[in-house]
């Protein structure tokens, strides 16, 4: 039995980097995926917050690291003794 001969493999840059760029399904999803991310980051933000009243609109100076919400100031009034002596 013959063995079908194989073609030498293409020597050169232009073969070298036909071999390390990625396949073109690969960059096309990933054009498709940042095209995507960005369509949404223009619609949310054109939409604005979802719930206005989530966000601080006091003007106490804070950067705002965390979950907190224009209620959070509240949280200095409350009691935390609860139920001793009453």
């Amino acid at each position: 039995m013959e063995e079908p001969e194989q073609s030498p493999a293409p020597r050169g840059a232009g073969a070298v980097l036909r071999r390390l760029a990625p396949p073109p399904a690969l960059c096309g999803f990933l054009l498709l995926l940042a095209l995507v991310f960005t369509v949404s980051y223009a619609v949310g933000a054109q939409a604005g917050p979802v719930a206005p009243g989530m966000h601080d609109s006091g003007g106490d100076g804070g950067g705002g690291t965390g979950g907190g919400g224009a209620g959070t100031h509240d949280m200095d009034d409350m009691d935390m003794d609860h139920g001793s002596g009453g």
